[in-house]
């Protein structure tokens, strides 16, 4: 009996696609296979192995140092994980000791762009098979797991912000794969605002068509691919998708642009403002709704005369509004996110919702007509861990609907409207974090703990730095 199997692992389902997925293999086309988890950011890290050790993977797993999961954005360990209790309170970490990466052979693909090579997304366990607290993919499972048991199923759709441009020294190695760039060695692809301009979407149709092709190849199908208002910056939309199924697509769709985009020459980021003339800041506005776990029908949608939408709808709504500033930390976990909360930018500065207004932090959409009323998050920035921001705004909204919280009024001048302010910082989000008991609790207090100490460490290394603002302002005047 293997590990997956011992501490039963697998749903059904899951074992059905390991089957399917093993049996893929059997025809040797794939030789190769990525295996990789997602990390306390967003990003993945993981291990290629030969195809032939994919089912050993698939029975006992894959050990990976659990060191990972306690580094910063820079890859700088903030723990002590030589500790009795690795520098986080657990002692299975100790020793900077190994956990298991157990594979999800549901999200198994191909990759279209390395020969002979799957990719497959893992979930992270101890070695006595229970759930590692600060595995990403299971805080999101914890929260939907929660949503079922109250009967709702949790659709999202995705609709991102990036910026584009060119290499200015490709150089590439043999394999035409360019090495990461400074931010000084890109070029703009074109200049000004640009809002769906037919013109520069031609001029970026050649990178755009290879991105397209290889998330199609990938298994993600784009909804619409734009360009968006800043200079080289474009905006993707998928279709709306249940449960894990969505922040997995959103992993793979970032890592997928990325690395086309090196291949091509072009440089990718899902940095919220690039320090770079003419950019503007990239947001990423979260669809959501719920289902009815049965009968999976919209339940947002409003019964005649319940206004436009439904009283649980509302609930929802004043949830997310009243743990919006813990939330904060989740939908935007980086210093340069905060930059984006500026009044009439297209982006919100406050704590409010309006009917399909674009100003306010919620934005209700869709149509009870068609079965289509849900509401539109404009918090988030591109960065975020999907996973996180998922569960973060999952977990509000429930505990909106289990408080039974009333709706306040529309905010039809979100800018004006006297609501309390999104924060101001990433520090000041942190510290909103730990007073928002509830949210803490709900994603997990060991969680809470330790990812407002990872940002903690961010926020001092930044305060240390001399930035650029510093050495204008002050290098000749002083």
């Amino acid at each position: 009996m293997g590990f997956i199997e011992k501490f039963d692992l697998w749903s059904e389902e899951q074992q059905e696609a390991g089957r399917a997925v093993l049996a893929r293999l059997q025809d040797g086309d794939v030789r190769w296979v990525r295996v990789s988890f997602v990390d306390q950011h967003g990003m993945l890290h993981g291990k290629t192995i030969a195809a032939t050790a994919l089912p050993s993977a698939f029975r006992d797993g894959i050990s990976v140092v659990s060191t990972l999961l306690s580094k910063d954005t820079s890859g700088t360990t903030v723990f002590a994980a030589f500790n009795a209790d690795g520098g986080v309170g657990i002692e299975e970490m100790a020793g900077a000791a190994d956990v298991v990466m157990v594979p999800d052979p549901t999200t198994f693909r191909r990759i279209p762009w390395v020969a002979g090579t799957g990719w497959v997304l893992c979930d992270l366990r101890f070695r006595n098979g229970e759930q590692v607290p600060f595995c990403s993919r299971g805080v999101l499972r914890t929260a939907l797991d929660r949503a079922n048991q109250a009967g709702f199923a949790y659709l999202t759709g995705l609709e991102i912000e990036f910026h584009l441009y060119r290499r200015a020294d490709h150089a590439p190695n043999a394999d035409g794969i360019a090495r990461h760039v400074h931010p000084t060695e890109v070029e703009p692809i074109n200049r000004g605002n640009q809002l769906l301009s037919e013109e520069r979407g031609d001029e970026v149709e050649p990178a755009v068509r290879r991105i397209r092709e290889n998330l199609s190849g990938m298994g993600i199908e784009l909804r619409s691919i734009e360009v968006e208002y800043g200079a080289n910056q474009l905006e993707v939309t998928l279709d709306p998708a249940v449960g894990l199924t969505a922040a997995d697509a959103a992993v793979i769709l970032r890592s997928t642009v990325k690395q086309i985009a090196r291949r091509g020459g072009y440089h990718a980021t899902f940095m919220c403002q690039p320090q770079i003339a003419d950019s503007k800041s990239s947001g990423w506005h979260l669809h959501q709704c719920l289902l009815s776990a049965e009968a999976g029908h919209n339940v947002f949608v409003p019964a005649d005369g319940e206004g436009p939408i439904s009283v649980l709808g509302t609930q929802f709504i004043a949830g997310q509004l009243a743990h919006a500033r813990a939330a904060c930390v989740f939908a935007n976990p980086t210093i340069n996110g905060y930059k984006r909360f500026q009044p009439y930018s297209m982006a919100p500065d406050r704590i409010a919702w309006a009917r399909d207004n674009r100003g306010a932090m919620i934005r209700l959409v869709g149509s009870a007509e068609d079965g289509t009323t849900h509401v539109e998050n404009r918090v988030g920035e591109p960065a975020a861990n999907p996973y996180l921001y998922l569960a973060s705004q999952l977990h509000a909204g429930l505990e909106g609907i289990e408080a039974a919280l009333q709706l306040g009024p529309s905010a039809d001048d979100p800018y004006t409207t006297p609501a309390e302010h999104l924060p101001a910082s990433l520090a000041r989000a942190v510290d909103a974090l730990e007073d928002d008991s509830v949210l803490a609790r709900a994603m997990g207090m060991r969680f809470t703990t330790y990812y407002t100490a990872l940002k903690r460490a961010e926020i001092a290394r930044f305060e240390r730095t001399v930035t650029d603002w510093e050495q204008r302002e002050y290098f000749d005047l002083y």
